[in-house]
């Protein structure tokens, strides 16, 4: 099987055109007439991942971030980028990626966080496609909702703008960076809005809003176990010779002490 069939799958579940303008999902390295050997799955795609992929058999790489967003002007296994890029050419690994796309996908990444929180009503929470907005089952006490938030997303501590008095009903989300949609969160009447990567003078809310920073890897990581249990069902109905496995060693690049 050619790389191409592998990244025919994924778009089944992600168009590519969906993505945003700025991003670069898709073949990032190598040709998609690759034959594949065995496919590793990570969330971004680190030097570690490439020789972890080598290490096992594997030759090509599926992650969510794309290791390249923008024009690279110099290759150098120095750095992170150019280490990554090196170890993938030197090694023929083919590194494709989903993202903006696969957060966009009908349970896709932000359907996951949704599920998550038990969203019900959903809509859009952007006309980009882009978020969501949902109600909680029932209205829950904000001390209460922090609790649940930290334990369906398997966190330690959050961060958020000052709590609200009222109870949460409605719930706005955005996987990654959702920064520039708190307006719409606004708009659309949530009384919390979840994402990551949220800069410190927008957590100065008006009364009856609420913003909690969850972490950008930790609203987006179970995306990786989707991208596997799609690939398994494609591929069971076919005849294949290799492994599609799932990165052991590629981690939050974030720590907390």
């Amino acid at each position: 099987m050619k790389a191409r069939e592998i990244a025919d799958i994924k778009e089944g579940f992600a168009p590519l055109p969906t993505q945003e303008p700025w991003d670069n999902a898709g073949f990032c390295i190598g040709s998609p007439d690759t034959e594949v050997k065995g496919v590793l799955v990570g969330f971004d795609c680190t030097p570690e991942l490439i020789m972890e992929a080598v290490e096992k058999g594997a030759n090509m790489v599926i992650t969510h971030h794309p290791l390249i967003f923008k024009g690279v002007r110099k290759i150098s296994p120095d750095t992170f980028l150019g280490s990554a890029i090196t170890l993938a050419v030197k090694n023929d690994v083919v590194v494709y990626a989903a993202h903006t796309n696969a957060d966009k996908a009908v349970q896709g990444v932000n359907d996951l966080m949704a599920d998550r929180l038990g969203l019900k009503n959903r809509t859009l929470l952007s006309d980009e496609g882009i978020g969501l907005v949902g109600e909680l089952p029932e209205p829950v006490d904000t001390a209460e909702f922090i609790t649940f938030v930290k334990r369906q997303f398997g966190l330690r501590s959050l961060r958020t703008s000052r709590p609200i008095e009222g109870p949460v009903r409605k719930v706005a989300l955005c996987s990654g960076s959702g920064g520039s949609f708190i307006d719409n969160a606004l708009a659309a009447g949530a009384d919390v809005y979840i994402s990551g990567d949220i800069s410190y003078h927008n957590f100065f809310t008006g009364k009856g809003f609420m913003l909690m920073d969850i972490g950008h890897y930790e609203s987006e990581i179970e995306i990786v176990d989707k991208f596997i249990s799609l690939l398994v069902a494609e591929l069971s109905e076919k005849t294949i010779t290799f492994a599609v496995l799932r990165s052991s060693t590629n981690n939050n690049p974030i720590y907390y002490f």
